[in-house]
Parts: C-alpha cells; sequence; structure tokens
C-alpha cells in the first residue's frame, strides 16, 4: 500500500474573549459576610465572574470564616462553578459560574454557623434552575447575628412567596452555639421570572405571638420567664391585643443546649415583623425577653412595612423581579445600602430611596427598584448539560439574560477600610448585624 500524503489542517485558532471579573470590595460599606452573600448569588445568577478582595478586612478575625466558605462552595454547587482562593481566613476569592443545575446539594458548617444566612446565598440561585432543588443546609438553626429559623419561616417567607418564589422548609434537628449539628431541608421549586412587589401600607397589628424555648439541660422555667417578660413588657404600648407566647421545652430533634425567644407581629395588611433574643451565659431570662420585646416595638413603631432585619434580605429579589418594587421601611440599614450598591454594579437594577413626607410616617423611608427582569432559561432546558462537574464545567453561556449597563453604580463609591467611613448615608443607622 502506497502512503498517502495528508495536507496539515490550516485550522484558525479559536478567538475566544477571556471572561472579565467583576471587581468586588469585600470592606466597602457594612464590610461583612453580606456582600459574599449577594456578590456569589448575583454571580451565579448573571454568569457573571466575580472577584471579592478584602474580605471582613475591618472584622477582628479576617477573611473567611467556615460559614462564609460553606456559603461559597454551596452557590459554585448550584451553578458548577469554579471557586478559586475559598479557604479559611482567605481574603481574596474569585467565582467563575457555569450554568444551574437543579438537584440536591449540601452545605455543612461544621460549626453553629446559621443555616438561616445558607438559605440566603442559596435560595435566590435554585430559583433559576431548570427544575426543583432540595438544600440540605447544616450548622446552627437559631444563632447569633443571624436569622433564627423561625425568622425565616414566619417572616422571610410569606413576604419573599410575593414576589413568586415557592420553597418549602422542614427543621428537621435544630442546632445551636457552640456545636451547632442543626439540619434543615429546603425543596425549592424554580420560577421563569419574579414578580414586583408593593408593600406601601402597614394598616393595624392584628397578632402578636410567638416561642420561648429551651433545650438539652437548662430548665424549663427559663422559657416562662422570658415570655412572662416578653409580654410585660408589649402590653406596656400594647394594651388591646392578646399576646400568646409559648414556652417550648425541645426535647426532642435538637442538638445541644440553647434558649432563646422570638416574638411575631402581623398586621391587617399581612406585614410581618419579628424581635428575638438569644440566651447568653450571665444573662437573667428575663432581660432576653426585654431584649426581644423591644426590639418587636422598635419594628412596629416606625410605621413600615417590613422590619429592619427583613429590609435588606428582599434587596436581591427586588433587583432581579421584572417591574418596579415599592417598599415602605423604617430606617434604612447599612446592610441594606450595601446589598443595593452590589446589586446595582452586577445587575441593570436601579434603586432610589426617598424619605417620606406623610406625617403618620414621618419616620419611614420608600425603597423603589426598578428590577433587572432576570428571566429562567434553563426552563425548558435538556438534562444532560446539567450532568457537569465544578472542575472540569465551563459555561456555554449565563442561563440568565439580564439587561446589562456598562460600568458600576455610583452610589457609595468611598472603600475605605476605617470604620468611620463605612457609615450611614443619612438614611438611617448601622444595625451592627452579621459582625461573624
Amino acid at each position: 500500500m502506497e502512503p498517502v500524503n495528508v495536507e496539515p489542517l490550516n485550522v484558525e485558532p479559536l478567538n475566544v474573549e477571556p471572561v472579565k471579573e467583576q471587581q468586588i470590595d469585600g470592606n466597602l460599606m457594612e464590610g461583612g459576610g453580606q456582600i459574599l452573600r449577594v456578590s456569589a448569588a448575583l454571580s451565579c445568577i448573571t454568569g457573571s465572574a466575580i472577584k471579592i478582595s478584602n474580605i471582613r478586612a475591618g472584622r477582628s478575625s479576617p477573611g473567611l470564616r467556615p460559614q462564609h466558605l460553606s456559603g461559597l462552595q454551596l452557590v459554585s454547587d448550584l451553578c458548577c462553578g469554579v471557586l478559586q482562593g475559598a479557604t479559611i481566613s482567605s481574603t481574596d476569592v474569585s467565582l467563575t459560574p457555569g450554568q444551574i443545575r437543579s438537584g440536591n446539594h449540601t452545605a455543612d458548617t461544621q460549626t453553629a454557623g446559621s443555616v438561616g444566612l445558607l438559605l440566603q446565598v442559596a435560595l435566590p440561585c435554585a430559583l433559576y434552575a431548570e427544575a426543583s432543588s432540595q438544600l440540605i443546609l447544616k450548622g446552627g438553626t437559631n444563632a447569633e447575628m443571624a436569622p433564627q429559623i423561625d425568622y425565616t419561616l414566619k417572616v422571610f417567607k410569606p413576604i419573599v412567596e410575593k414576589f413568586g418564589v415557592n420553597f418549602d422548609c422542614d427543621v428537621r434537628m435544630r442546632g445551636y452555639y457552640p456545636k451547632g449539628g442543626g439540619e434543615v431541608v429546603v425543596e425549592v421549586n424554580p420560577v421563569k421570572e419574579l414578580q414586583p412587589v408593593i408593600m406601601m401600607e402597614r394598616g393595624n397589628i392584628t397578632k402578636i405571638h410567638g416561642r420561648a424555648f429551651v433545650a438539652g439541660v437548662l430548665p424549663y422555667r427559663l422559657a416562662k420567664d422570658m415570655a412572662a417578660a416578653a409580654v410585660r413588657t408589649i402590653r406596656k404600648e400594647i394594651k388591646e391585643l392578646y399576646i400568646n407566647i409559648q414556652s417550648l421545652q425541645e426535647k426532642e430533634n435538637a442538638s445541644g443546649s440553647g434558649n432563646g425567644i422570638i416574638i411575631f407581629a402581623e398586621s391587617s395588611t399581612g406585614c410581618m415583623f419579628a424581635g428575638s433574643a438569644l440566651g447568653k451565659k450571665g444573662v437573667y431570662a428575663d432581660e432576653i425577653g426585654f431584649e426581644a420585646a423591644e426590639m418587636l416595638l422598635r419594628n412596629i413603631r416606625h410605621n413600615g412595612c417590613v422590619d429592619e432585619f427583613l429590609q435588606d434580605q428582599l434587596i436581591i429579589f427586588m433587583a432581579l423581579a421584572k417591574g418596579t418594587s415599592r417598599i415602605r421601611t423604617g430606617a434604612v440599614t447599612l446592610h441594606t445600602q450595601t446589598a443595593i450598591h452590589i446589586a446595582e454594579q452586577l445587575t441593570s437594577a436601579k434603586f432610589t430611596i426617598t424619605k417620606s413626607e406623610d406625617e403618620l410616617s414621618s419616620g419611614t423611608y420608600v425603597i423603589e427598584c426598578q428590577g433587572s427582569g432576570a428571566h429562567n432559561r434553563n426552563i425548558p432546558a435538556l438534562s444532560s448539560q446539567f450532568a457537569c462537574s465544578p472542575a472540569v464545567w465551563r459555561s456555554p453561556g449565563p442561563g440568565v439574560h439580564i439587561r446589562t449597563t456598562p460600568g458600576s453604580s455610583n452610589r457609595d463609591q468611598d472603600s475605605g477600610g476605617s470604620q468611620d467611613k463605612r457609615q450611614d448615608q443619612g438614611w438611617g443607622q448601622d444595625l451592627g448585624r452579621d459582625q461573624v
């Protein structure tokens, strides 16, 4: 057989433009874990690569803690992403997202790190998968500096459902500081797109209820003392309503010892508010009940429609929704301002904040957002596209279409590291949350 001469193929190299990373200053404004959560979730949804630097630079223990690392790994798993620099104490992390996939996703802080904060970063991402997702979240269900799981169920859930969000939450095991050990399973249904929300009328407070609990070796009387102190405190300002705070001994489905209280208030227009506190060594039970009650009353007094803790959690949903959302609230927290800054940097959403001129609501502000209209293009999608491994997957392109605007917003460009530079812009006051 005579040899065959094969001409070499003249193949032009592929002209592939490298993915441009969005640069996020992790020491900006609030300077804590919220920057990580909002940035990572929006990166996952929009398909934009991000690099977060100076992570928690102003904290006593800078860099990633186990809770933050678990959240980033969970998001990377959800979007088949490539995560770089993600180690404990790291101050620089990069995320290159792939395509969001449904299925089972597990995150374990292996500490008392908040499962509520894990849900904050993962829930928006799971909404843009092609099918339902199951999130198995392990850590602390009732932790300091974070929403208790009861808050997530009773306040956060009914309000985000107004955007079209649909999820179920099963608390299989409660976990407390310092060991954690809690487990929550969340089933999330995807959306085609989120709808805008208008919450401008608070109405009258019609119901106040809650739970005071003890778990492990702590005596039941602590729960009764917390509940009684809370009722006495609330009764000084609200005399006409029956206040139902149950005292509970968590005999089963609880890991470790702990005590605390959470109180809810419902309004005639469907608004939800809460106040909560957890037991601390050397603090009397009645002081804990008083603290939770005062927190609730503070959030009722301003006549807004959301409390200080829900306020910043709604920003990402407002930014992703199609249309204009408008929410009346009390003093705008630094957490909320930070979330707005990141949302405007990573999407085309535009926010405005105006002080109310209504005499009855003189202490309130209106947060308005023209949403970016994030559209879930993974519905329908071929299932074979989602059998990926984070180590090898490269995105064929973002699964979500969002109108983009070049450049970042001009809101609060001062990113100095000192605490006095991360100050409120006259909209409210920093409530000092998420210091972990």
